[in-house]
């Protein structure tokens, strides 16, 4: 199978060389090189200036003459430079004609300046989600996922993602037992734990600049249990219920509803994920005062009861809307 990695000027390093890494050892594995060829394309035949000082030198440019691509993934540009036209007219020309198609981190916004993405459900890094979604409403951006799969269309998060996306569509195509194995010599998890959350109540507190607000977080992530209303929470900050609502909003760019919301669910999953405690148990224990409420801020959420969540989470493909087996170990499909 051909995997083609399209790498704009100025590509994230990592979007090129984590997934090629994994395809590479995935083929290496299998002993046959042949499993999967991957290829560098970019805009012109010039090498590639990416992140970190490092250049490369595609195998092939969006003018030479068009070969058969079983999956192609698209780099992005983190200094977001301008959008080269004659990439976008070729991503609209390609996208019909491949099995998968895909982006890592902000190599979604080629994908939608191409016109690709109406009506899609895709995740990209958190940083720049609410720039996605302001420039293009009619997707459905969804920041809080590693990697989203719909249809075809395979969407990551920052970075890294980029690798946890190649190690999924590895399973899907030889199996479980091929992906562990490679994931194990890489070090990588086949699903990452806490899995799904990029930007959770943790990371926010420690990213906030704002004492008061840093400590209302603190406190937040500490007594879950507590009424945590936006009064009481004003009340801990010493400032009004306005201007304590405008002030978080504008250092977190979330309600102080939502991050409570947030750190609830990000405490419920870890102990979804890593124990044995019922539903009840684990609903009390993070605020969210009985099984019902918790499975309401799941829903709403998620999109899946808690239930569900924890039976997904050995799953690579958690929280997406695949759902085709994958072909055994060592076959080709």
């Amino acid at each position: 199978m051909r995997i083609a990695l399209l790498a704009p000027p100025g590509v994230q390093s990592l979007d090129i060389v984590g997934p090629a890494e994994v395809f590479w050892e995935a083929a290496r594995r299998l002993g046959d090189p042949n499993a999967y060829t991957v290829q560098v394309i970019a805009g012109s035949a010039d090498p590639v200036r990416g992140t970190g000082g490092l250049r490369f030198v595609a195998d092939r440019h969006i003018f030479d003459p068009d070969e058969p691509i079983d999956t192609l993934l698209v780099g992005g540009d983190p200094s977001f430079a301008a959008v080269d036209p004659a990439m976008v007219q070729w991503l609209r020309r390609r996208a019909g004609t491949v099995r998968r198609l895909g982006s890592v981190c902000t190599g979604v916004f080629l994908l939608a300046a191409a016109g690709l993405l109406e009506g899609k459900r895709v995740t990209t890094h958190w940083e720049c989600a609410t720039r996605l979604r302001n420039e293009y409403p009619n997707v459905d951006v969804d920041s809080d996922q590693i990697f989203i799969r719909d249809g075809n269309l395979c969407t990551t998060a920052g970075v890294t993602a980029g690798m946890d996306l190649a190690l999924a569509l590895v399973e899907e195509d030889y199996g479980r037992e091929l992906a562990l194995i490679v994931a194990r010599y890489m070090v990588m998890f086949l699903k990452r734990p806490g899995g799904q959350s990029q930007f959770s109540a943790h990371l926010a507190a420690q990213m906030s600049g704002k004492s008061k607000i840093q400590q209302v977080q603190q406190y937040v992530l500490d007594n879950l249990t507590a009424p945590l209303s936006v009064d009481n929470l004003a009340e801990q900050a010493g400032m009004s219920v306005r201007n304590f609502t405008r002030v978080f909003r504008q250092e977190m760019n979330m309600t102080p509803t939502e991050f409570v919301d947030a750190a609830r669910l990000d405490a419920a999953r870890l102990l979804l994920e890593d124990s044995a405690k019922s539903l009840q148990q684990v609903a009390i224990r993070c605020g969210f005062g009985n099984s019902d409420g918790m499975r309401r801020a799941f829903i709403r959420n998620l999109g899946i009861g808690p239930g569900e969540y924890r039976q997904r989470f050995r799953s690579a493909w958690a929280g997406t809307r695949h759902t085709a087996a994958p072909h055994a170990a060592g076959s080709r499909p």
